[in-house]
């Protein structure tokens, strides 16, 4: 007792409060775990407690005792039992953009050696151990997550190929292109395509009353096949949506143009996501334009094509994913005459 530099001594009144909290709260709470301190370093209490017995008893550092004994000396017990308050809210340090591409691209492989499977704890130590952060939590690990693309789901239909440096050279090279800083003037834009086989009605559907749902029947026909192009920013969230008859190379080229000469036409130059086919090249200007404006079209993109077997690097393919569940599975859609557009011509969705 002799030793100690701030002694405690309650009132009736703060002995009073100190039970109350310990009453109304958890015992796990920080606030109760101050006030069994206190109670407990009193030296007017039952029985006279060291530091070290109550930290053991309180399950606490012997310094934490020390400073909560402090604090009620001087500042009083009720500041005590708050504890110190911040100036300001901690901001969680996340991940920046390099370091949440190298620690996605190594989720998404196999665990490494000596490790069964990956875990928020483990991630996090080998996020450490690779060198790409000197130190962090899994907590941060997982806020990150939340906050990247790890929180889409992707659907694996192609393993990649194991030690194949166009694979990896593809990828580092899309996601690099994800981790860089939002601006403006060079957005990074990721398209897809993909063919929607288009059935329609070969009896008139019932509306829904109250007493039953909308009825259609079983039957129905093939009407043909119709191309959706989907372009999505994943750093601002925007999509946009087209449908044409068809998905050449002309058809490509003008849906890219029409974005640049529209939504983009500011833009010194546009970072193009999009999978490596064969109608994705910039000769397919040369095809759809007379030769000055497609020089100007292809000056101001920068293609990063996927890898093969990786087009699942590409966020336009989750956006057609969720489109295709939400908007066009299981839903007849008539003749291409009925969606309002001609062959060759894109229509806006």
């Amino acid at each position: 007792m002799l030793g100690k530099e701030y002694i405690v001594r309650l009132t009736d009144e703060e002995r009073a409060l100190c039970e109350d909290t310990l009453k109304r709260l958890s015992a796990a709470s920080q606030k109760a775990r101050r006030a069994h301190i206190l109670l407990l370093a009193d030296v007017d209490g039952p029985d006279a407690w060291s530091d070290a017995e109550i930290a053991k008893t309180c399950r606490r550092r012997t310094a934490t005792v020390e400073s909560v004994r402090r604090r009620c000396v001087l500042e009083g017990c009720e500041r005590a039992l708050d504890g110190k308050q911040r100036d300001a809210p901690p901001v969680p340090k996340l991940l920046d953009g390099q370091q949440g591409a190298e620690s996605i691209a190594l989720h998404l492989g196999p665990p490494l050696e000596g490790y069964a499977q990956w875990s928020l704890r483990v991630l996090a130590r080998c996020v450490v151990e690779l060198g790409i952060v000197e130190s962090i939590s899994h907590g941060t690990v997982s806020q990150t997550r939340k906050n990247g693309l790890w929180g889409r789901k992707l659907q694996y239909w192609v393993n990649p190929p194991e030690a194949d440096p166009e694979f990896a050279a593809g990828m580092e090279g899309v996601l690099e292109a994800y981790a860089q800083p939002y601006d403006a003037q060079r957005p990074v834009l990721c398209m897809d395509e993909q063919p929607v086989q288009l059935v329609r009605e070969t009896r008139t559907p019932v509306d829904a009353t109250a007493a039953h749902p909308r009825r259609v029947g079983h039957e129905y026909e093939r009407a043909g096949t119709a191309a959706v192009f989907m372009f999505t920013e994943p750093l601002t969230g925007w999509r946009g949506v087209t449908a044409r008859a068809q998905r050449t190379k002309v058809d490509w080229a003008e849906e890219v143009a029409a974005w640049l000469d529209g939504r983009y036409a500011h833009c010194e130059k546009v970072t193009l996501v999009c999978n490596h086919l064969n109608t994705h090249t910039p000769g397919a200007f040369y095809e759809a334009f007379e030769p000055g404006r497609a020089r100007d079209l292809v000056r101001r993109i920068e293609f990063r094509y996927t890898p093969k077997h990786g087009s699942w690097l590409n966020v336009a393919k989750s956006e057609l994913s969720a489109l295709t569940r939400q908007c066009v599975r299981e839903r007849r859609i008539g003749i291409w005459r009925n969606c309002g557009a001609r062959p060759g011509r894109g229509r806006r969705m």
